[in-house]
C-alpha cells in the first residue's frame, strides 16, 4: 500500500490526478472506475486541465461508475450521470458511448444490476478504480452491514449517508433512499485501487479502514486485502493514520 499525505485539498487532488493520468498514459485504452462526491471534484478539474492542454487524452478510455441513485433520471442535477457529465465527461475527449453509469430509472433494479455487472465484467473490470470514503467507512454505496456484498446490487442508504448527502438537495427528505452500487467483490477485481480522503471528518474512517479489523461494518476495511492500493489524503484526513504508523 502506498500512502501520500498532502498538505491540502489542492495538493491531494493533483496527486490523485497524477496517479490516474499515469494509468491512462501507460495504457491509453484502459478502463477507469470512477467515483462521485465532493472529494474527487478537484481531481477531475486537474485531469480536465491536462486534457485541454494536450497533455492527456481519454479518447480510448472506457469508464465505469461505481453507483447511481435509484429513482433519479440522468438529467436530474443530483444524479451521478449528471455529476460525471458536468464534472468530467463534457470537458474531456472521452467518447460518450464509452462511459457507463447504472440507470437510476430501471423498472427492474435487479435486472439493471445484473446488466451493469455484465458490462463491467465484459470490459475486464477496472484497471484503476477511484474511490471516495464515507464517514461510516462506506465505499461506493456499500454501507456497513453483516456481510460484504459481492456484485452490483440495490442498497438501502443509511441515515448517516442520507444526512451527509442532504446538503446537495433541498432537504434530507429529497435525498433518494436507495441506490444501485457496484459490490465489494466487483470493486476488489480492479487491478489498482486509488482512494482519496479529505477533511478531519474522515480521519476516523481512514484509521478504521486501514488500521482496524477487516469487517463489513467498515466496508473499506476490505481494501487491506487488495494487492495494489494507493491512499491519497490531506493532512487532516490522514492525521490519525499517520500517528498510528509513526
Amino acid at each position: 500500500m502506498r500512502i501520500y499525505q498532502e498538505k491540502d485539498y489542492n495538493a491531494m487532488s493533483r496527486r490523485a490526478a497524477s496517479v490516474i493520468a499515469a494509468q491512462v498514459v501507460s495504457k491509453p485504452d484502459c478502463v477507469l472506475g470512477l467515483a462521485t462526491g465532493s472529494t474527487p471534484v478537484g481531481t477531475y478539474q486537474q485531469l480536465i486541465q491536462w486534457c485541454k492542454q494536450g497533455d492527456l487524452s481519454f479518447a480510448q478510455v472506457h469508464s465505469v461508475n461505481l453507483d447511481e441513485y435509484y429513482g433519479l433520471s440522468p438529467e436530474h442535477d443530483q444524479s451521478y450521470r449528471y455529476f460525471m457529465q458536468t464534472n468530467l465527461f463534457d470537458h474531456v475527449d472521452i467518447k460518450p458511448e464509452n462511459t457507463n453509469v447504472p440507470s437510476g430509472l430501471a423498472a427492474e433494479p435487479a435486472e439493471e444490476c445484473a446488466r451493469y455487472e455484465d458490462v463491467v465484467k465484459g470490459l475486464g473490470y477496472a484497471d484503476l478504480q477511484l474511490l471516495g470514503l464515507g464517514r461510516n467507512g462506506h465505499i461506493g454505496f456499500n454501507e456497513p452491514c453483516d456481510e460484504f456484498p459481492l456484485a452490483t446490487h440495490l442498497v438501502d442508504l443509511t441515515e448517516s449517508t442520507i444526512e451527509a448527502n442532504a446538503r446537495f438537495f433541498a432537504s434530507a427528505d429529497d435525498v433518494p433512499k436507495q441506490a444501485l452500487t457496484m459490490g465489494i467483490g466487483t470493486i476488489m477485481k480492479a487491478r489498482k485501487i486509488l482512494i482519496v480522503a479529505s477533511g478531519a471528518d474522515k480521519a476516523d474512517a481512514v484509521w478504521k479502514a486501514f488500521c482496524g479489523p477487516i469487517t463489513p461494518e467498515v466496508p473499506a476495511s476490505i481494501l487491506q486485502l487488495h494487492p495494489d492500493v494507493t491512499l491519497v489524503g490531506d493532512g487532516s484526513a490522514l492525521a490519525r493514520l499517520m500517528e498510528d504508523k509513526a
